[in-house]
C-alpha cells in the first residue's frame, strides 16, 4: 500500500488532480499493483479526504497526551518523537497531526515502522495542499535504508 501512495504522490502533485474514477485502478494495475493493495491504498486515502481539518486558535505548544495503544503502535521514540520534530519546527499542525495518527493507527503494522510513518505524514501533508519544501519531501521519502518503498 505504501509504495502505491508514494507512486500516486510522485505522479500527481496536486491532490485533488488525482483521477477519482476507474483511471488510477487500471493505471496501477498495469504498473504492477495487485487489485486488493490498489483497492486498500485508494479506500485510505479517500479517510484522508473524508476527514474535517479543524484547527484551534493557538493550538501550537500544547501537549498532546498519546493512549497506551498510539504508543505501542507508532513507537514513542520513533514515530511519535518525529511528530514532534515536526510541530516544534511548526511542519505540521495539531489538525494534521491527529489525521497522521489516525491514519497510521488503522495501518496493519505493529508497530509501524518510522519509514512508513514518514509516507503517512507526506500523504497528509499532499491532502492538504501544504506547501512543502524539496528537502522535507525528501526526508519524508527517505526509508532509512530499509528498502520499505522499493
Amino acid at each position: 500500500m505504501i509504495d502505491i501512495l508514494v507512486y500516486l504522490f510522485a505522479n500527481y502533485h496536486d491532490f485533488k488532480a488525482r483521477p477519482k474514477t476507474r483511471a488510477p485502478r487500471r493505471r496501477l494495475s498495469a504498473v504492477g499493483f495487485s487489485a486488493a493493495a490498489i483497492g486498500e491504498a485508494l479506500q485510505w486515502l479517500d479517510g484522508l479526504s473524508d476527514r474535517p481539518v479543524v484547527e484551534l486558535a493557538d493550538s501550537h505548544g500544547r501537549m498532546r497526551i498519546y493512549t497506551r495503544p498510539e504508543q505501542n503502535k507508532l513507537v514513542g521514540i520513533d514515530c511519535l518523537g518525529f511528530v514532534a520534530v515536526l510541530e516544534a519546527n511548526r511542519l505540521l499542525s495539531p489538525a494534521m497531526r491527529e489525521t497522521a495518527i489516525d491514519r497510521a493507527m488503522i495501518l496493519n503494522d505493529d508497530p509501524v515502522p518510522l519509514a512508513k510513518f514518514k509516507i503517512i505524514v507526506l500523504m497528509v501533508l499532499w491532502s492538504r495542499e501544504q506547501d512543502m519544501e524539496p528537502l522535507i519531501v525528501e526526508e519524508l521519502l527517505d526509508d532509512g535504508g530499509t528498502h520499505l518503498l522499493h
